[in-house]
C-alpha cells in the first residue's frame, strides 16, 4: 500500500517558513536547494519528506503559478499538544477560530478522531494538530 511520504508547500519566504516548521514542530533539515527551477529547504520527521519551495518560474510551479504560497492543510500528530500550541503561539501562528467553530472543535468541547484543533501556517496554510492521529495512520484496525 502506497503511504504519503511527501508535502511540498510553495512559498515566497523558504528561510521563514522552514524555521517555523523545525522551531514548532522539531522537523530535520536534510537538505538546501538552489536552482533554475526553486530555491529551498527538504524537511523530514523521519517518515515523511516536506519540500519548503520558492518556485522560480510559473513552468514548474504548474498551474497555481510561482506567486502561489501555500496548500490547504497539513496535519500534525503530536505527543504534547499543550507544549506544541506553546510553541505554535510563540511563532505567531493563531487557531483558525472561524474554522475551528465551523468544525465545532478546538472550543474546550470533545475532541474528534480526525481533527482536534486548527491553526495558520507562515503563509496561511492550515495546519491540523492533533495527539491522537488519524484514520489510517496507527494502521487499519
Amino acid at each position: 500500500m502506497p503511504k504519503i511520504k511527501h508535502i511540498a508547500i510553495a512559498t515566497q519566504d523558504a528561510g521563514k517558513t522552514a524555521a517555523f516548521y523545525k522551531d514548532v514542530f522539531g522537523l530535520r533539515e536534510i537538505a538546501q536547494l538552489e536552482s533554475a527551477n526553486a530555491n529551498g529547504y527538504f524537511l523530514s520527521d523521519g517518515n515523511v519528506n516536506m519540500a519548503i519551495l520558492n518556485f522560480q518560474n510559473d513552468a514548474v510551479a504548474g498551474v497555481q503559478g510561482k506567486d502561489y504560497s501555500g496548500i490547504h492543510h497539513i496535519g500534525f500528530e503530536v505527543e504534547d499538544l499543550e507544549d506544541v500550541e506553546k510553541k505554535l503561539a510563540a511563532n505567531n501562528s493563531a487557531p483558525m477560530d472561524e474554522v475551528n467553530k465551523a468544525l465545532g472543535v478546538g472550543m474546550g468541547g470533545p475532541r474528534h478522531q480526525n481533527v482536534e484543533i486548527k491553526y495558520t501556517g507562515p503563509n496561511g496554510e492550515m495546519i491540523d494538530v492533533s495527539a491522537h492521529g488519524w484514520v489510517g495512520t496507527n494502521g487499519f484496525d
